[in-house]
This record gives C-alpha cells, sequence and structure tokens, in this order.
C-alpha cells in the first residue's frame, strides 16, 4: 500500500508490519520534507505588479474619479467641481508643471489660504513626481525666503491676496540668489477663480495652467512608497529651519488611520476651517478624496461664511484649533445659522476647557480631542470615545474628551518613557515621562539636517519632546512640553525664537519666553528680560513699547510677545539654567486684553512685585499651573 505525496514525486511506503521505530523514521522524514518543501515555496512566490502596488494616496483621486465621477468635489462659493473634474484638472495641472522642467523631487511650494487650487497641488504636485511643499501664510517675508531658499523651490504658487508678501519674500531670495545660494523659482500667482483680479507677479497664472496642460498626461508611477511626497516646515525661523519630509507610505497610511479613527462616513461633506498647510490638512486633503466626499473651501474662516457654508452644503464634519470655536460662540445674531444635523468636530491644540466644549455640544458641534505633530504627519493620538462614557455628567465628560487619547492604527507603538532609563511609566495619570512613537507615519527626517534626525530617532523611537503621563485606561494626556513650544490660535511658537529675537536687541541682557493665557488665542508669548544699564547705570529707560516695536520688525505679528516682564535677574538653578516653570506660573496670572496686542496699565507690574509673584512659586503645584497643550 503506498501514498503519492502532494509535495514529493515518488511513492512513500505504509508499512503493516510492528516495526513501529522504522514507521516512525519513516514518519519522521516525510515531516521534515513537507515542511522544507512548503517553506521553499512560500518564499519564492515573487512580488508583482499583480499582487503589490507602492503605497500613494493619489490611488485615492484616482478611485474617486472612477467611482465618483458625477458626485461633487469642490464647492468654493460659486464654484463647483465634480470628482471627474478635479482628476482632469489635476492631470492637466501636473502636465504644465512638467513643461516648466519640474522633474523627481523637484520641490514645489504653495503660499495659499483654503481655496481649490491649494486642494488641487496635493495631487497635481506628485502627480508630476514633484514635492508638495505648502507655505505657511502667516509667516514673514523673511521666513518665506528662508523656506524657499532651504527647500530649493523650482516653482513658488502664489494666492492673489498674499502677492505683497510673495514679492518682498522673493526680493529678499533675489538678494541671497546674488551671492549663488539658490536661483529664483518660477512663479505662478493663484488668481481668485470666482472673482480674477489680473493681478501678476510674472507671466503664468495658474488657470491657464490648467487649461493648457494635457488632459491625458500619465502621471508618474511612484515606484517606491518611501519616496517623498511633502515637505512640511515645522517653523519659520531664518537660521534653522526644520523640514519634514513625509513618504507616499506615511501620507496614505496616516490617511487611512484618521478616516478610520474619526468614524469618517462615505460621502462626507468637509469644512475645510483648517489650514491645508497645517500637515496637509493633517491628511484630510487626501481623506476626503478616499470617502468620495465634498470639500467645501474657505477663504477666510469667519463665523458668517462658515455657519453660512454648514447650512448650505450640509457640512458633517470638520478640523480646527480651538480658537475656531470661539469664533462660532461669538458670532452676531446675523451670521448665526442653526446646527439642524450634528458636526464631528476635529480639534488640535489647547486641550478646550470643559465650558467651551459644552457650548459647542449644545450648538450641535460633537468634539473629539487629538494630539500629534508635524513629525507624525499630523493626528497621532486621538481620543477615541467610549459608548460607557455618554452615562457620566458632562463636566466628567469634558474633561476625558480634553485628553489626548490612544494612538491611530498605523502607529506600531507609542509610549510614555523616562528618556534616561528608557524605562515605561506606570499607568498611574501622574507619573510623567517624554512621549516617544513609532509606526510608518513618522516622517523620513529633517531636510538636510542629519544631525536633528539622529537626535530625534533614538533607540527605535521617535522622541516627541512633550511630557505626559499614562492613564490606567491607557489613555494619555500631556502635562509639559519640553520643547517650550506656545500655541497661539493653532499656530505653534518656538519660544527659542522668539527668545533669539530679543537678545538680538542692545539692550536686552537675558530673555525668557513662555506661554501666558490670553482671551482669544488660548496663549500669547510673554517675555521676562532683564536689561544692560545705560551710561548713567539706569535700567528704566527700557520701555515695554520699545521691545514689543522690535519684535514687530524682526517677527511675524503672532509671535510677538503681548506682555513683557522687566526682573534684575531672570530666576535660575545651581547650573545656571533659567527655570521657566516658575516664570509659567507668574505668566499664568497676567492679563492681556482681547482687543489690545499689548498689555493694559493696569497691568503693569515692577520687577519688585513680579519677583514676589516668583517667591510665591510652590513646586509642588507645578502640574496644576501648567495647561496640558498638544503641537498640532
Amino acid at each position: 500500500m503506498t501514498l503519492l505525496s502532494p509535495y514529493i514525486n515518488s511513492p512513500l511506503p505504509l508499512k503493516t508490519t510492528n516495526a513501529h521505530q522504522s514507521d516512525r523514521h519513516s514518519l519522521s522524514i516525510l515531516s521534515f520534507s513537507l515542511k522544507q518543501t512548503k517553506h521553499q515555496t512560500m518564499d519564492c512566490l515573487p512580488k508583482c505588479e499583480a499582487n503589490y502596488a507602492s503605497l500613494t494616496p493619489l490611488t485615492f483621486l484616482k478611485r474617486a474619479a472612477t467611482v465618483y465621477a458625477d458626485r461633487t468635489s469642490v464647492v468654493y462659493d460659486s464654484t463647483r467641481f465634480t470628482w471627474g473634474q478635479t482628476y482632469e484638472r489635476c492631470l492637466r495641472l501636473a502636465s504644465s508643471l512638467r513643461s516648466l522642467n519640474v522633474v523627481k523631487n523637484d520641490v514645489v511650494s504653495v503660499l495659499a489660504p483654503n481655496v481649490p487650487a491649494m486642494y488641487e497641488v496635493h495631487f497635481a504636485v506628485p502627480m508630476a513626481g514633484a514635492v508638495l511643499n505648502t507655505i505657511n501664510t502667516r509667516l514673514n517675508a523673511a521666513n518665506i525666503a528662508t523656506i524657499l531658499s532651504h527647500s530649493g523651490a523650482k516653482v513658488f504658487l502664489v494666492d492673489c491676496e498674499l502677492i505683497p508678501l510673495a514679492r518682498e519674500a522673493l526680493a529678499i531670495l533675489k538678494a541671497a540668489a546674488a551671492t549663488g545660494s539658490h536661483a529664483s523659482p518660477w512663479v505662478v500667482v493663484i488668481d481668485d477663480i470666482n472673482s480674477p483680479t489680473g493681478a501678476r507677479l510674472s507671466e503664468l497664472e495658474y488657470e491657464d495652467l490648467v487649461r493648457r496642460g494635457d488632459p491625458a498626461y500619465v502621471p508618474e508611477e511612484v515606484r517606491d512608497e518611501w519616496d517623498p511626497i511633502a515637505l512640511n516646515y515645522t517653523s519659520g525661523t531664518t537660521s534653522e529651519p526644520k523640514g519634514v519630509v513625509y513618504s507616499h507610505r506615511g501620507a496614505y497610511l496616516s490617511t487611512l488611520s484618521l478616516i478610520l479613527g474619526w468614524e469618517m462616513r462615505s460621502e462626507p461633506v468637509y469644512l475645510w476651517s483648517l489650514p491645508m498647510f497645517h500637515c496637509n490638512g493633517w491628511t484630510f486633503t487626501w481623506g476626503v478624496a478616499a470617502r468620495g466626499g465634498t470639500n467645501v473651501c474657505l477663504r477666510n474662516p469667519t463665523a458668517l461664511d462658515m455657519y453660512r457654508n454648514i447650512a448650505a452644503q450640509g457640512v458633517t464634519h470638520m478640523c480646527c484649533a480651538p480658537i475656531i470655536f470661539n469664533i462660532l460662540l461669538e458670532a452676531k445674531p446675523h451670521e448665526r445659522r442653526k446646527v439642524t444635523a450634528p458636526v464631528e468636530v476635529l480639534t488640535g491644540g489647547a486641550p478646550p476647557p470643559a465650558a467651551l466644549l459644552q457650548k459647542m455640544e449644545s450648538l450641535g458641534f460633537h468634539v473629539t480631542h487629538a494630539y500629534g505633530l508635524t513629525e507624525a504627519t499630523g493626528p497621532a493620538l486621538v481620543c477615541e470615545w467610549q459608548a460607557r462614557w455618554n452615562r457620566l455628567p458632562q463636566a466628567e465628560q469634558a474633561e476625558l474628551k480634553a485628553r489626548q487619547g490612544i494612538s491611530i492604527l498605523t502607529l506600531a507603538d507609542v509610549d510614555v518613557k523616562h528618556s534616561e532609563t528608557m524605562r515605561s511609566v506606570p499607568r498611574d495619570g501622574k507619573t510623567m515621562g517624554e512621549i516617544v512613537l513609532r509606526g510608518s507615519s513618522i516622517m523620513k527626517g529633517y531636510y538636510k539636517d542629519p544631525e536633528a534626525t539622529s537626535k530625534a530617532f533614538r533607540d527605535g523611537w521617535f522622541f516627541t519632546g512633550d511630557v505626559g503621563v499614562v492613564h490606567p485606561d491607557g489613555y494619555m494626556q500631556i502635562k509639559d512640553r519640553s520643547k517650550d513650544v506656545i500655541i497661539s490660535g493653532g499656530e505653534n511658537i518656538s519660544s527659542v525664537e522668539v527668545e533669539s529675537v530679543l537678545y538680538r536687541h542692545p539692550r536686552v541682557l537675558e530673555a525668557a519666553v513662555v506661554a501666558m493665557p490670553h482671551p482669544r488665542w488660548g496663549e500669547s508669548p510673554c517675555a521676562f528680560v532683564t536689561v544692560n544699564k545705560n551710561s548713567a547705570g539706569k535700567t528704566d529707560d527700557v520701555k515695554e513699547a520699545e521691545i514689543i516695536s522690535y519684535c514687530r520688525k524682526n517677527l511675524p505679528h503672532f509671535m510677538v510677545p503681548k506682555k513683557v516682564e522687566f526682573m534684575a535677574e531672570l530666576p535660575k538653578n545651581s547650573t545656571g539654567k533659567i527655570l521657566k516653570a516658575q516664570l509659567r506660573a507668574v505668566a499664568k496670572n497676567l492679563v492681556v486684553s482681547e482687543n489690545n496686542n499689548g498689555p493694559s496699565l493696569s497691568d503693569k507690574k515692577t520687577p519688585k512685585e513680579v519677583a514676589t509673584d516668583l517667591s510665591r512659586f510652590d513646586p509642588a503645584t507645578q502640574e496644576q499651573q501648567v495647561l496640558a497643550l498638544s503641537r498640532l
């Protein structure tokens, strides 16, 4: 009696004798042969075009154009496009970019608000094989020139309203180009599609490029999903800009994670109240296409325009910084529209106070809190809601919503560790450590900055620089930020950058910048300075208005300190390090008028009064005195 093996082309004897030892030997040989053949067969199965494709969010647009060709893709006042039209416009634009000699990995920079063109470049630029660099419209000309130079931008697209700012930045860039540091890019003006202004910076105009492009253009194939798709700058500093590079793989996986984690249904109507230049709109530029939704574009997120579009377009989803909550809540009667269906809101930045969340909920907005940073391709943690929490009182629900939450699906791991021992902190909601991340949604690295990349990536983790705790249920919460980032109206402000400008003032001896509460922007910079004595041995001739004026000439206005406190000496520890925790405790009690860029006279304190405030600082209460903030 024989059995023909499916893996071995020869009969195997099955003995019927009592020689059990021989039988066991034969079966052992059969088992070994089967395992070896099985492993060899699986290992030899090749990747091919049929079973492997590089991950890229560009596939979302092609699918939307095929499946939802006649569904509305973009709404911008009187302008409406379908997904079929958006796909064709992106093909045409990519074709025109190629005609400007844009090749693989060239950088295309864009300075524009949330208009249709800003949405289209998220697909068209990588379809041309290039890398998209969206620039923060709140930066000043020097910041923008630095980014254009550092990125080596080949093409610079500029919205018509931002031409004066761009012209100044290009003048700075041209002066630098004379030294051979960087050639000027092609400049393309994005005129308003509804109300063309005719303004130009060169002969090139956006709609002209779209019209003359080839609708049959075949997009550049993404052969390696590790190829770059976007370059985003963490700050506008003129000395050490950090360009964060995203891969096609990371962008694709982050997009899927967020639409799943936020439970974004098909056919969403998404209101662009979040700037697309912030981490590529937290990847929802690509995510709305993946769900076949509608992008409602806004040039300016005013209360009137937001309420009007929510009502007229049936908005279901929006992302924003908490500053947008204030704009919606403070709307005048004639600006308001009734919210007839719940609007899902994903927010980052300073955790909204419980009272603010309750007010938003009462208007029909359902808020979810997230934490992230540019290096994590936007949100990395989302406060995923649990059904059992619905039975809790509203105040407790608001406290839970203010936590940063749990990791998105594409993060392989997230933890809070002691940065020196690399031990995980206990889940007690009290013990603090540094938040560390790893996974496919983390950046490729910092462009042209291997040292900073190496510093950020250690021991198999990305170190966020943010300090937090882990609660018993596994949800995380930020307690402090080692990088001292100030979040003002959703914009990240580096205290180090503001301090560097202050130190350039001829009379400033020491400077430290921390966050102080602001009734509208959530936080604003507060500067503590000591000054050099003048020829008469006096220091009181340097006034607050002088310092603020100096900063206004050297910084974007949103980064300018709203308050300057003069001190005889800044508090320091035994090694000479400035004790910012003590300064934060003082700044928390300072007040700035909502409608005043500077401090009111009634709030002015003498150096002696500030020192008295510092003497009352109790280190044991530090945790309660520091706002838990994220860096989105």
